[in-house]
């Protein structure tokens, strides 16, 4: 039998919740990017100030900080990092950030939703040296986009980005991180399946010694819900897929990912790796955030 991969999840409640006497963040706080860097978990999480979804008004979106010792008790700022309304391309704010380290630098990719026309959302990036001070570097794919992330290293030469023009997941090749060529389609739909309507990936991949590690997100048409799925990239060609599981790795179950402002679902836009740990952080029903860990040598395609 293959071995199949599963999450645990490290706690039985949301590691953060909503904050009412935060405007900002009095809503839902979800979708969060997430690095363990210097001794300390850090979370670039998405928070809004009523629900995150057209049907419950023009919501605005920030990005929060929080940081922690351990992975799961949390400490966070009072005011966003990134706030709404700072840039043309961000006027209800920054969507699902993507976080990497490259260097000394670290990486925001992330959807800068702005709402002046049907389909009005691109993928942007910032850059900061701190996690807290943040230089936004504008749009990357001047094209309606979403689910971005970049490698944390260059492959072959060249920066490498993963992203979503629906309902697939592609891949984009740069050698200066502005002009983005050679872009393929790795990763699709799986008709009939619990990820038959749409993938975009989670957090950014991961090196292994059998290749790049990809979490990615599958939605369901017949009742729009999410679940975690996980593949296998070449590690030189990362358009390549070498192997991909059938099953999801985790989908949601407890109360506060099937009930909430969008129910039943589990998603991710980060992870923190300390030693084999890999800790899962995801947004349960849009509206908490959870986390679930596995060991990364128990990762066997």
């Amino acid at each position: 039998m293959p071995h199949m991969i599963k999450l645990e999840r490290l706690s039985d409640r949301p590691i953060l919740e909503p904050n009412p006497a935060h405007e900002w963040e009095r809503a839902a706080v979800f979708n969060t990017a997430a690095i363990y860097d210097n001794g300390l978990f850090h979370l670039l999480y998405r928070a809004t100030d009523i629900g995150c979804h057209a049907r419950y008004g023009r919501y605005m979106n920030s990005i929060g900080y929080a940081v922690s010792t351990d992975g799961i008790h949390f400490s966070r700022l009072d005011r966003p990092v990134m706030a709404p309304g700072e840039h043309l391309q961000e006027l209800r704010g920054a969507e699902d950030g993507r976080l990497v380290k490259i260097g000394d630098t670290y990486h925001l990719t992330y959807t800068g939703f702005s709402d002046r026309f049907e389909g009005d959302y691109r993928i942007c990036r910032a850059t900061s040296r701190n996690l807290i001070t943040w230089e936004r570097h504008g749009v990357v794919l001047d094209e309606p986009n979403k689910n971005s992330s970049l490698f944390p290293e260059k492959i072959g030469g060249r920066y490498c980005l993963l992203h979503r023009r629906y309902p697939d997941i592609w891949i984009a090749f740069s050698d200066d991180l502005v002009t983005w060529t050679d872009h393929r389609k790795i990763l699709s739909p799986i008709p009939g399946t619990w990820q038959d309507a749409r993938v975009g990936i989670a957090g950014p991949p991961i090196r292994t010694k059998q290749g790049w590690v990809l979490i990615y997100h599958g939605a369901r048409l017949a009742d729009n819900s999410y679940r975690l799925g996980i593949a296998l990239l070449d590690a030189q060609d990362p358009s390549v897929v070498l192997a991909r599981q059938a099953e999801p790795i985790i989908e949601p179950e407890l109360e506060w990912e099937r009930v909430g402002f969008v129910p039943n679902v589990i998603f991710s836009n980060g992870h923190a790796l300390r030693g084999d740990d890999l800790y899962v952080y995801y947004g349960g029903a849009d509206t908490v955030i959870g986390v679930a860990g596995v060991r990364l040598s128990d990762l066997r395609f």
